[in-house]
């Protein structure tokens, strides 16, 4: 079924000249195949296909986290054609599965479009001045409140996402050999990481904030003095047990409605969003910041380009 839908959509698309390159007939194929095999072992029928399907899909190849909008795109709007093909082959009703998952989410309609793309969403200056404020309460120096040892990693967590654009798959994935200390300005201060590459961006070092290394210091600290084993930055027991997805994302979400942050859902990339701004509004070249934050797609860059010549007030 699933090589049949492929062969028969691919051919009409060569006849009708619309697919004239190699390079895309191999990446088209190789997203095929990424597919027809998850399904195969999921035991989802192509007939019967849902969008919970393939947003599980997407989940399996790291979703959000590690896989680029623009790329879910393509592959939605493949699925989306193969299975329109297929139904007017055999005279059926067409499956619209694709097109809804891409109405429900934005970031994967618009990852292709020049002028509706939407802007990249951040933290307005007061906002994200707060949650500096309410993640830095327990750095070194300060008192804990008594606080858990989760709750000082989860706000560590959120710290290198706004203070390192780093995304929260790539927080996940942190080691201890990632954080750099020498050749910083301040003695034993975390001042770089080092990120591992993955599908959806080349391996990296991107700077610290200075309130990011120091809370990030203090969490490294008390990780040592709990005793917390494995090699994680931030694992998810004291066991070194991998911190989850769905763990991390309600941590962040605590963190930032315990700091006041007003829109909580997808904070994660508003963090993101928000650092990559302030260093461009720093004067920090598009160049140097795209590597920092492991972005290849030129388009990406673009969409803050738009957001600076307007009025943004960034931390």
């Amino acid at each position: 079924m699933f090589a049949e839908s492929w062969t028969s959509w691919l051919k009409g698309e060569q006849r009708a000249g619309r697919l004239r390159q190699a390079s895309s007939v191999t990446v088209y194929e190789a997203m095929w195949s990424a597919w027809s095999a998850w399904c195969i072992g999921e035991g989802v029928a192509l007939d019967a296909l849902e969008p919970m399907d393939l947003e599980r899909f997407l989940s399996s190849r790291g979703g959000r986290d590690n896989i680029s909008a623009r790329h879910a795109w393509r592959f939605l709007r493949l699925v989306d054609r193969v299975l329109a093909n297929r139904s007017r082959s055999l005279g059926t009703h067409p499956n619209h599965a694709a097109t809804q998952l891409l109405e429900q989410r934005p970031e994967y309609r618009y990852a292709n479009a020049a002028e509706k793309d939407p802007l990249p969403a951040f933290l307005p200056a007061g906002e994200a001045k707060r949650l500096v404020t309410f993640l830095s309460a327990v750095r070194p120096g300060r008192s804990a409140g008594g606080q858990a040892w989760q709750d000082v990693r989860n706000r560590a967590a959120v710290a290198l996402i706004l203070g390192a654009g780093v995304t929260p798959g790539e927080v996940r994935t942190l080691e201890l050999e990632d954080v750099v200390v020498d050749g910083g300005r301040t003695k034993s201060m975390p001042w770089k990481l080092r990120v591992r590459g993955h599908a959806a961006a080349p391996a990296r070092e991107t700077p610290l904030a200075p309130w990011a290394g120091q809370l990030l210091a203090y969490w490294l600290q008390l990780r040592s003095e709990q005793g917390i084993n494995g090699q994680a930055l931030f694992p998810s027991t004291r066991t070194g047990k991998p911190w989850s997805r769905v763990s991390q994302y309600n941590a962040t979400k605590e963190v930032l409605q315990a700091a006041g942050v007003d829109d909580v859902d997808g904070g994660s990339f508003r963090l993101r969003h928000t650092f990559a701004l302030r260093q461009l509004r720093r004067g920090k070249a598009p160049g140097e910041v795209a590597r920092w934050l492991g972005v290849t797609d030129p388009a990406v860059m673009a969409r803050y380009q738009r957001v600076l010549p307007a009025p943004v007030d960034v931390v």
